[in-house]
C-alpha cells in the first residue's frame, strides 16, 4: 500500500495551479453563480478549509482508534468570507497548506496507512483512502475554477 502517486500529483498541482488561478479576472473569481452557489474564490477556501480537516485526518487517524473527523463545509466557506481576502493570500496559502500535507503524507510510515477513520456517514476508510481521497476531491473542484 503506497501513496506516492497522490504525492507526486499533489505537488505537480501545487507548482502549476497558482498561475492559472491568478490568471482569472477578479470579478469572474468573486461572482456567485447563484446566491447558495460559492464564488471560485470561496470553492479555492473550501480547499484550504479541505486541508486543515484533512490536516487532522492525516494525524489523528495514525495516533487514535478510528477518529472521528468531519466539518460543516458550508459553515466554514460562510464563516471564512472568502470573497473578502486578497486572492494572493489565498493562493498562497492553499499552495503552502498544500505543500505541507504533501511533506506529512511523505512521511506516513507505510504501516499506518492501512489504519481507519470515520467519516459523516459513519463509513470506515483507511488512511490511504483519504489521502488519496483528498487529492481527487481537490482535482474535482480545481476543474471548476481553472482548465488544465
Amino acid at each position: 500500500m503506497e501513496i506516492n502517486a497522490a504525492i507526486d500529483r499533489l505537488n505537480w498541482l501545487c507548482d502549476h495551479i497558482p498561475a492559472l488561478i491568478q490568471a482569472i479576472p477578479a470579478a469572474e473569481f468573486e461572482s456567485k453563480p447563484t446566491p447558495e452557489k460559492w464564488s471560485k474564490k470561496e470553492i479555492l477556501g473550501h480547499l484550504i478549509d479541505s486541508a486543515a480537516n484533512n490536516h487532522q485526518r492525516f494525524i489523528r487517524i495514525q495516533s487514535e482508534n478510528e477518529p472521528v473527523i468531519f466539518y460543516n463545509q458550508n459553515d466554514w466557506v460562510g464563516f471564512s468570507k472568502y470573497n473578502e481576502i486578497a486572492t494572493e493570500q489565498l493562493v498562497a496559502t492553499w499552495k503552502q497548506y498544500n505543500l505541507h500535507l504533501a511533506a506529512i503524507a511523505k512521511a506516513i510510515p507505510t504501516q499506518n496507512l492501512s489504519r481507519n477513520g470515520v467519516g459523516r456517514d459513519g463509513q470506515k476508510h483507511t488512511l490511504k483512502w483519504y489521502f488519496d481521497d483528498y487529492v481527487d476531491h481537490m482535482e474535482h473542484h480545481l476543474r471548476q475554477m481553472v482548465t488544465y
